[in-house]
């Protein structure tokens, strides 16, 4: 169904079955797939590319051009998979011409009044709580979860299954499976119950705990840490994967940890 009261320009692209409520305003250089739902107030603007079974709550706004003074007109786009939920007042922004694009994976929840800035990049099943911030060109991996009010620093990168709590602001980058909590930041443990809940075996939750003692409790620095881990431990998926982010990362993983 789509009101008489919403404002579809012509050029806009709805797929079958999508519902535009009331007051909504979609512009014309947009993708909307199939079964979305668009509700009252909300605005999906040029660029906007999303998937099927979306749904955009009041006063979300989808695509807006970016925060960034460098952004020029150049023509971007925020490309958006399925089944993906915005809350009350969220907002994901397009990208600039250092990306190009914002992405955002399947099965993602921005909760009311999260922020997602330009050229940013999220994988599957993220979860973005009530006031959460992303500046420009942060990496979310897939399942990782972010607690209310917290911000992450411009190209951040968070790892999957990351587990961040409410009121974390962190400029560094936060490993894979990690559970951070704030007051001060650090690194508090794994994120066991969201692994067990997603099917890890109980042999390759140990094993990440292990991995993670050596990294931060061992007295090691990381260098000393990745060749100690390449050297003793049992190559598994979760471990390269550990030490491939940590070696990549660009801003230095996040180093306190709390007891």
């Amino acid at each position: 169904m789509i009101s008489d009261q919403a404002f579809i320009h012509p050029d806009a692209r709805l797929g079958k079955d999508v519902t535009v409520d009331p007051f909504a305003y979609i512009a014309g250089d947009v993708i909307i797939g199939d079964g979305s739902r668009i509700g009252p107030n909300a605005t999906i603007l040029d660029g906007a590319r999303m998937g099927k079974n979306c749904r955009v709550f009041p006063g979300a706004v989808i695509s807006a051009i970016p925060q960034d003074m460098k952004y020029a007109g150049e023509k971007t786009t925020t490309e958006i998979g399925d089944n993906c939920t915005f809350r009350e007042g969220a907002t994901i922004n397009k990208g600039t011409a250092s990306l190009g694009k914002t992405i955002m994976g399947n099965d993602c929840l921005m909760m009311a009044n999260s922020h997602v800035a330009h050229d940013c990049i999220i994988g599957n099943n993220c979860i973005l709580v009530n006031n959460v911030l992303l500046a420009g060109e942060v990496h979310i991996d897939d399942y990782a979860i972010m607690g209310g009010g917290s911000a992450a620093h411009q190209f951040t990168h968070v790892g999957a299954h990351a587990m961040i709590s409410g009121g974390a602001m962190f400029k560094k980058d936060i490993p894979p499976y990690a559970m951070i909590k704030h007051d001060p930041v650090g690194f508090a443990g794994i994120n066991k119950i969201g692994l067990k809940r997603r099917g890890f075996s109980q042999e390759s939750i140990d094993q990440i705990e292990e991995i993670y003692k050596i990294i931060y409790f061992s007295g090691r620095n990381i260098s000393q840490a990745m060749q100690y881990l390449k050297d003793n431990f049992e190559s598994t998926a979760e471990l390269n994967y550990i030490i491939g982010f940590i070696e990549n990362s660009k801003r230095g993983i996040l180093k306190s940890a709390i007891r």
